[in-house]
C-alpha cells in the first residue's frame, strides 16, 4: 500500500501552509487573492456564479489519466477543506517533491475551493436562497448545485472528493476521544449494497485512515452511510462517480479548527497519493475496522453531584458586527450520565 511517512506531511505542512487564512470564516475575498497567486501554475478558471452573482471558481491542474474532483465549503460554514487544499496549493505551487510529481504525472485535479460563496459570506450552511446544496443532487434548483453537477460531467472523475466540517458533538464510537476526522463511503440506495465503486471509495479511505492512526490514533471515525435520497455523495456515487467524504472535526481545545485542518491536509494529500500510485483498488474490508461515529460530546457540561441534573452548554457561532462570536447556549438539562463534555465544571454544595 503506497503510503506517505509522517514526517514528510509534517514537514510539507509546516513548511507551505497558507498563513493568510485563519479560522473558520473564510469568505470569498480571503482566497481571491490567492487564486491569482497560483495562475502561474495552476489553470484558474472561473466556471461560473452564485446566486448572488459571486464568483465561483476551479483550479486545474495534472497531465494524467485518473481524474480527480474535489470541492469544498458547499455548506458556507464549513472551511476547514478550504484552508487544507490551499495548502495543497502551495505545495503544488512550491514544491518538487517525488510525491507532488508523482501526482501530477498520474492524475488530473480539479478543485472547486468554494462552492458556496453566498453561504460563506454570512456564514451558513445553506446558499442565499435557504437550500442546502448537500440535500439539491436531485432537483438542482440552485445556480450552485447546476454549477457543480456540470462540472462532473464535463470532467467525469473516477474519484470526488467532498469536504465537510462535522459538530463537536461526535466521538469515535466506544471511546472518549473527539473524531478529528471521519470518513464515508456513501451508499447508492437504501440496501447500502457494496458496489465495485464504494468497494473502491472504501480502498482509498483505508489508506487515508491508516496514515492518519499513526498521529491521531483513536480519534478516526465512520460517519453513517444512511441512504440519503437527496445528498451529492449518494448521488454522485449512484452516478458511477466514487465519492470520497471527509467530514473534518473537533480535536481538543481546537475551536477554530487549525489542527483538524493539518490533518485534513494528511488525508487528501495521502489519498491523492494513493490513487496516484496505485492501480488495484478492489480491497475494502479493512474499511470496516474503522469504528462508527457516535454522539456523546458537548462543548460545556456543568456537573452537580448533589443533584439528579447536569447542566448542558454548546456552541452556537454568529456573526456580530462583521466578527465571528461563538456564544455558549444552554442544551438540556437532566442526569448527563454517559455523555461528556469537551470542558466539565464540576460544582460543589452551592457554588454555582
Amino acid at each position: 500500500m503506497s503510503l506517505l511517512t509522517v514526517d514528510f506531511l509534517e514537514s510539507i505542512f509546516k513548511k507551505e501552509k497558507e498563513t493568510s487564512l485563519f479560522g473558520k470564516w473564510i469568505r470569498f475575498n480571503d482566497i481571491n487573492a490567492l487564486l491569482k497567486k497560483h495562475e502561474g501554475v495552476f489553470k484558474v478558471s472561473q466556471i461560473g456564479t452564485s446566486e448572488q452573482e459571486r464568483p465561483i471558481y476551479q483550479l486545474k491542474i495534472g497531465t494524467g489519466k485518473k481524474k480527480i474532483l474535489l470541492w469544498s465549503q458547499m455548506h458556507g460554514n464549513e472551511s476547514t477543506g478550504t484552508k487544507a487544499l490551499f495548502d495543497l496549493f502551495n505545495c503544488f505551487l512550491n514544491s518538487s517533491a517525488n510525491e507532488i510529481t508523482s501526482i501530477l504525472k498520474e492524475c488530473t485535479l480539479v478543485f472547486i475551493p468554494m462552492l458556496n460563496p453566498d453561504g460563506a459570506e454570512v456564514y451558513t450552511r445553506v446558499n442565499s436562497n435557504k437550500i442546502d446544496l448537500n440535500r439539491d443532487a436531485v432537483d438542482r434548483k440552485a445556480k450552485e448545485s447546476q454549477l457543480l453537477r456540470s462540472v462532473l460531467e464535463a470532467f467525469h472523475p473516477q474519484f470526488c472528493f467532498n469536504l465537510h466540517d462535522q459538530r463537536t458533538i461526535f466521538n469515535v464510537e466506544n471511546t472518549k476521544n473527539p473524531a478529528t476526522i471521519s470518513f464515508l463511503a456513501p451508499s447508492e440506495e437504501e440496501t447500502r449494497a457494496l458496489t465495485a465503486g464504494r468497494k473502491a471509495t472504501m480502498n482509498v479511505i483505508i489508506a487515508m485512515s491508516k496514515v492518519l492512526q499513526k498521529v491521531i490514533p483513536n480519534c478516526i471515525g465512520r460517519y453513517t452511510d444512511e441512504f440519503y435520497p437527496r445528498a451529492t455523495g449518494d448521488n454522485f456515487q449512484k452516478l458511477g462517480y466514487n465519492t470520497i467524504l471527509i467530514e473534518s472535526g473537533h480535536y481538543p481545545e481546537d475551536y477554530v479548527r487549525e489542527v483538524s485542518r493539518k490533518y485534513t491536509f494528511f488525508a487528501i494529500f495521502q489519498g491523492l497519493f494513493y490513487i496516484a500510485k496505485t492501480t488495484d483498488f478492489s480491497s475494502y474490508k479493512e474499511y470496516f475496522n474503522i469504528p462508527n461515529n457516535d454522539k456523546v460530546f458537548y462543548d460545556v457540561i456543568h456537573r452537580f453531584p448533589t443533584s439528579k441534573n447536569d447542566v448542558a452548554y454548546q456552541y452556537q457561532d454568529e456573526i456580530i458586527d462583521d466578527v465571528l462570536v461563538s456564544k455558549l447556549i444552554k442544551i438540556e438539562e437532566r442526569s448527563l450520565k454517559g455523555k461528556f463534555g469537551h470542558n466539565e465544571i464540576v460544582f460543589v454544595g452551592d457554588l454555582y
